[in-house]
């Protein structure tokens, strides 16, 4: 979920001239259903990456970095950060990490913390005293019932994301012909701990082939045409470079030619490594001076159709879709998240549904942010992708965030004092 902002619609007519590079070929173009006409999506103004307001991060702790090879938060190094009453939270965003955190409660108290560091029922008391507390109290209740803790050195990376509208179509038609599929009916999942205890909480994803389990289709082999008798299309999208980049962000909005809203959100993904395009491209010299943002990397495969494709299937990784009518977009603890209050961690070394106080020397990502959610980029200890919601100034955020500073953790009172016991 790394890197997820982008542009929202490209005119039909862009589509029609990369359809031999980037529209899968084996869509055949058709005409629209004699019963509504062809409407182009409109052009989407631009929005520019919104330039970041300063600010100078509180400094973490000395201490070591983590280890490449540490796979927990427990086992990377804790110790105990400033107290929550002294960081710089304000009230809005207090209070919006609290209206957050009450929707995360159920889950932390059920689910295993694969970071290590807490236990459901450590979460009991503040979940408890959390459906009384109003508003406007929110400060209040964080420092009474958590202490902070430090991964680690303490040094942080946060980008942004945000849920996404593009143009779509529940039927194919002249100018919407890139399938948005729905899981695979040969799609297996793997709990690799029924077969060895040291590998639970890993899984695996791939497929049957007389025999033998192999890895699923990739994203090239994909959009060849490998699966298009074995999902189903949910819709279809009118930007393939849209379509590659809402995978990215997991969830979004289709806004279909009649001006109604389908709503689609993560339902599976191949199983395939996430590998993050704009890092190639910035490598190979491809971006333009400050064009490394979301909207520099979506104005190159846009220019550069037959390369962009190419470029897009180096990301092997492939994101199935559903359709929401409930509340959302969900994260990935199947909960709806909050805009300027949610945000994607990795569960190694974030309690999922826990807190994270950020500094950073970018003043948009400081405060409190819930880990309701993880990301096929987000990886490694005090890595955060902030989530901002929907609309033109979240997108602008989004956009452009990549800041840098300090994380501690928010966790149960006594939870460093259990951690650091001598048994």
């Amino acid at each position: 979920m790394a890197m997820r902002a982008w542009g929202v619609v490209v005119l039909a007519a862009l589509l029609s001239a990369c359809s031999g590079g980037v529209v899968p070929r084996y869509v055949e173009s058709g005409p629209a259903p004699v019963s509504e006409p062809v409407r182009a999506p409109e052009p989407h103004a631009h929005v520019a990456v919104r330039q970041p307001i300063p600010a100078t991060p509180l400094a973490p702790i000395t201490a070591p970095a983590a280890a490449p090879t540490v796979t927990a938060a427990a086992k990377a190094g804790v110790i105990a950060g400033p107290p929550v009453d002294t960081l710089p939270i304000t009230d809005d965003n207090a209070a919006r990490a609290l209206a957050a955190f009450k929707i995360s409660c159920g889950g932390l108290q059920k689910r295993t913390d694969n970071s290590g560091l807490t236990r459901g029922s450590d979460w009991a008391p503040a979940c408890e005293a959390a459906k009384t507390t109003a508003p406007r109290d929110a400060r209040a209740f964080f420092s009474r019932w958590f202490e902070t803790v430090q991964i680690a050195d303490g040094k942080a990376q946060a980008t942004g994301y945000y849920e996404p509208e593009i143009a779509g179509s529940r039927e194919r038609r002249r100018g919407y012909e890139v399938p948005i599929y729905g899981r695979p009916s040969d799609l297996i999942d793997v709990e690799l701990g029924q077969f060895n205890a040291d590998l639970k909480g890993k899984r695996i994803r791939g497929r049957v082939a007389g025999q033998t389990f192999i890895p699923y289709f990739e994203r090239k082999e994909i959009e060849q045409g490998a699966i298009h008798d074995r999902a189903p299309v949910i819709a279809y999208a009118a930007d393939p470079v849209e379509i590659f980049f809402l995978q990215i962000q997991g969830s979004g909005r289709l806004r279909q030619p009649d001006g109604s809203v389908i709503r689609i959100g993560f339902a599976s993904q191949n199983g395939r490594d996430y590998t993050g395009i704009g890092a190639l491209m910035r490598d190979r010299g491809l971006l333009k001076p400050g064009g490394a943002s979301m909207q520099g990397i979506m104005a190159y495969l846009r220019e550069n159709p037959e390369q962009g494709r190419d470029i897009m299937w180096e990301n092997k990784s492939f994101v199935f879709f559903q359709e929401l009518k409930g509340a959302g977009p969900l994260g990935s603890m199947g909960l709806p998240v909050t805009g300027q209050a949610s945000a994607a961690v990795d569960p190694r070394f974030v309690p999922l549904g826990g807190l994270v106080f950020l500094s950073m020397d970018r003043a948009e990502a400081n405060g409190l942010w819930v880990a309701q959610d993880t990301g096929g980029a987000i990886k490694g200890s005090n890595r955060v992708d902030t989530f901002w919601g929907a609309g033109e100034e979240a997108r602008a955020i989004a956009g452009g965030m990549n800041s840098r500073g300090t994380a501690w953790l928010l966790v149960p009172l006594g939870t460093l004092a259990r951690l650091t016991a001598t048994p």
